[in-house]
């Protein structure tokens, strides 16, 4: 369907809903629809440096607007969970992260932190030459050691791609619940249970429980990102 309608549009958007028809809806890209925000909504809803459509697809098209330090000139560009955005004629910075709701939020990050983002590891597969690629959860392929393991999250620069450090999905670890009733939480793990069937693995948290897929790692003692507050968006 290449039309969305705003009474339609994804509970996870921070967007009014009765004030027009129509909404943007995000174009093929690293995050599914209902992972991610249209670029052109985070310009002119979120950030509101646009009066409307029209401005913000100038700044855009003009190669204002970067996601993880590469301009974007389509409006309808996805941005999801972790990425960086930074705004060129301010100079700020944001990363999307989800709050308790599930509403993904728009989080002002200093210059340092623009420079990183976190990449949870989705799947590895073997290329030629015997070499382990990376499937990282926006979309990116990297080729690195086969130390890593699936569910674990690289923090890596941006947008040269280099490994700076490994959280890995272990027992001590602090972790973002991505999905489910505990969304936007962040715990610590306590164990893994590997299920000997069909059924999701499971991740004991000190608090509650939770499959793996729904386990984002973010740190070892501190999280490395700062946690959105509630959204008034339902």
């Amino acid at each position: 369907m290449a039309h969305l309608k705003r009474l339609s549009a994804p509970r996870s958007w921070q967007i009014e809903r009765k004030v027009a028809k129509w909404a943007v809806k995000p174009a093929c890209g690293p995050h599914g629809v209902d992972e991610a925000i249209p670029l052109l909504n985070v310009v002119r809803d979120y950030l509101g440096i646009a009066d409307n459509a029209r401005e913000a697809k100038k700044l855009i098209s003009g190669r204002k607007i970067l996601v993880d330090g590469k301009a974007r000139r389509d409006y309808k560009f996805p941005c999801g969970l972790m990425d960086v955005i930074t705004i060129l004629p301010t100079n700020e910075n944001y990363r999307v992260l989800v709050d308790s709701r599930g509403v993904l939020r728009i989080v002002k990050i200093d210059e340092e932190a623009a420079k990183w983002k976190l990449c949870r590891i989705e799947n590895k597969t073997t290329v030629r030459g015997g070499k382990t690629q990376l499937n990282l959860h926006d979309g990116r392929n990297m080729i690195a050691s086969g130390e890593y393991k699936t569910g674990d999250v690289l923090k890596i620069s941006i947008p040269k791609q280099e490994i700076i450090e490994h959280i890995p999905l272990a027992e001590g670890y602090l972790a973002l619940i991505i999905g489910g009733s505990h969304i936007g939480e962040i715990g610590k793990i306590k164990k893994l249970i590997v299920t000997r069937s069909p059924l999701p693995n499971i991740v004991e948290l000190e608090n509650f429980s939770t499959i793996k897929d729904y386990v984002f790692p973010v740190g070892k003692d501190e999280p490395l990102i700062t946690l959105p507050r509630v959204s008034i968006y339902g």
